[in-house]
């Protein structure tokens, strides 16, 4: 069946939901895991004004942190479900495209990620990572909620 699954993660309340099915899964399965979290391009986040007040250096250090902080949670998760993990940062890409691509160059064969499951004008507002992921990916998703 699965072999490697890449589990996503923001760091948030709903991500840590996502986080526990997949490891779950890959206890029972006994099977390879990878934590995943992606740092968006700080051109998407910074600009015009902001840019000046928000300089790239400060970004990187910040996002380099939190990235840290995410994937330290992931991994002490992980420990207490006793499971062994790798855990990965992606940075400089969206979401959904870094979480694709680590699946792809890790030889994931299942991903394992959350859906805020928004619906109407706040997910054409907002996107839908999972929704890009599902669409897509060649590697099967499981969307937790």
């Amino acid at each position: 069946m699965y072999k490697h699954l890449l589990i996503a993660t923001d760091g948030s309340e709903l991500a840590a939901k996502a986080i526990q099915q997949g490891l779950a899964l890959a206890k029972a399965l006994n099977v390879q895991v990878t934590g995943v979290t992606v740092t968006e391009p700080w051109s998407t986040m910074a600009t015009g004004e902001l840019a000046i007040a928000f300089p790239y250096e400060q970004y990187e250090k910040i996002a380099a942190a939190n990235a840290a902080k995410v994937l330290s949670g992931f991994a002490d998760s992980a420990t207490k479900a006793g499971v062994e993990c790798e855990t990965v940062h992606v940075k400089d890409q969206f979401p959904a495209e870094g979480i694709i691509e680590t699946a792809n160059s890790l030889g994931c064969d299942l991903i394992v990620m959350a859906s805020h499951g928004r619906h109407g004008l706040m997910r054409l507002m907002l996107g839908s990572q999972a929704s890009k992921v599902v669409a897509k990916s060649t590697v099967p998703v499981l969307i937790c909620r």
